[in-house]
């Protein structure tokens, strides 16, 4: 305990000589969580980058969403705690595989799920998150047709959701696929009564026994508004960390995944984001690396889609 206070000392003194703030994502380690200036799905860590006027952006992340900072702020300096912590749909996608389709279909417009490299987010039309798929996607005329990259899942969620087709990327997260259905199933029979509450990254399968499907931010507010007492959540489980601190009553449960399963937390962890930890952000403070760069004009090709995405989630004026 006495380590990790002197390490959060140090970090709050780093912050203040670097003009620095932490942004860290809902499935970061507790402690991380905690320390950071705002924690939020990938839309909220968006707009709080884009909202900055920190010199030194921190972010608790993926490499991609650390792009993303870089891409909305290129005169600020963006670290990473661990410059190895990827993703599984970004590294589905590459950009010439991308470059190839859309040769096939040129008069296709790309909507591309955020989980995704800057090289990706340059070639496509408009960026969405898990928050806001659904309203970006409408905004396309029902004619036009649409390349999704790269999350299958996601993708048909909105297809079926909106019936309207559009072009699937072959590509999911490795976390969301590793839910077991029939588990699942058997899990709810025990608790009469739960909710099950999902990420649209999950399988069809997953999702059609969901009592209610969002994004990270929507399943917290889920569990705080609804008057279940008990939740079964089909996401990465650092997400319990702030769910329990809004809804300290409520008993949350792990979805069961494939695999045995014999340890509490950590059936259902994102390896990648798993490898940040309170050290390596005290670190990248201290010496301001890992930095993470987008040359131009990729970056400015990058910006478009992502500016576009921001307005189309901004609130309609009453």
């Amino acid at each position: 305990m006495l380590k990790t206070d002197a390490l959060v000392d140090e970090i709050e003194q780093l912050k203040k000589e670097r003009k620095a703030v932490i942004l860290a994502h809902y499935y970061q380690y507790s402690d991380i969580q905690d320390v950071a200036d705002f924690v939020g799905d990938s839309l909220q860590l968006s707009q709080a980058a884009q909202k900055t006027d920190a010199e030194v952006i921190c972010f608790a992340g993926v490499h991609f969403m650390a792009e993303v900072a870089k891409i909305l702020n290129p005169t600020k300096t963006v670290v990473v705690p661990d410059l190895e912590a990827g993703c599984s749909l970004a590294d589905a996608c590459p950009p010439p595989a991308l470059a190839a389709i859309k040769a096939k279909h040129p008069g296709a417009k790309v909507v591309a799920y955020i989980n995704c490299s800057a090289g990706v987010k340059a070639l496509s039309d408009v960026i969405v998150t898990s928050s806001n798929a659904e309203k970006i996607v409408s905004s396309f005329p029902r004619e036009q047709e649409l390349i999704f990259v790269p999350d299958k899942n996601l993708g048909a969620y909105i297809v079926e959701k909106l019936k309207r087709p559009m072009i699937l990327w072959d590509g999911a997260c490795i976390v969301h696929e590793q839910f077991n259905e029939r588990k699942l199933v058997h899990l709810k029979v025990q608790h009469e009564g739960a909710e099950v509450i999902a990420h649209p990254e999950c399988e069809e399968n997953i999702l059609r026994h969901a009592d209610f499907i969002g994004s990270t931010a929507a399943l917290l507010k889920r569990v705080k508004e609804s008057p279940a007492n008990e939740f079964i959540v089909a996401t990465e489980p650092g997400i319990f960390h702030e769910m329990q601190k809004m809804a300290p009553e409520k008993h949350l449960m792990e979805a069961p995944i494939h695999a045995a399963c014999t340890t509490t937390g950590a059936c259902n962890e994102c390896p990648h984001m798993k490898r940040n930890t309170l050290e390596k952000v005290r670190d990248s403070l201290k010496n301001l690396n890992p930095q993470v760069d987008v040359p131009e004009p990729l970056r400015t090709q990058a910006l478009a889609p992502m500016l576009r995405m921001l307005e189309l989630s901004r609130p309609k004026a009453a």
